[in-house]
């Protein structure tokens, strides 16, 4: 098992210190991320946090899984590893140029 792990259900008023904090009584937290919004910057509700280990890793997973943190329920599993992107914008490569306000 990997020693990092996805935090779902966090409220958005959650700060990185406090999701430390939660985890650091499982563990030694080595990092704890909380993801936001790229243009908004408000947090969409889940982070991952990074175990010095794989043991205190599950330890955090049997804890902290399906407990209740500021009003919401956390989902708290093994991080799955990220997949590359294809950075095509989501147009799979085809051109959709065209003239705009064209009338002919």
């Amino acid at each position: 098992m990997g020693s990092k792990l996805y935090v779902g259900g966090l409220p958005y008023s959650a700060t990185q210190e406090e999701l430390t904090d939660l985890f650091s009584a499982h563990g030694t937290v080595t990092s704890a991320n909380i993801i936001s919004d790229k243009f908004t910057g408000q947090s969409r509700g889940f982070g991952f946090v990074e175990m010095s280990s794989g043991e205190e890793a599950q330890a955090a997973i049997s804890a902290l899984n399906s407990t209740e943190f500021g009003g919401r329920t956390l989902t708290v599993n093994e991080a799955k590893p990220q997949t590359p992107r294809t950075g095509n914008g989501g147009f799979g490569g085809r051109d959709f140029g065209g003239k705009r306000n064209s009338r002919f």
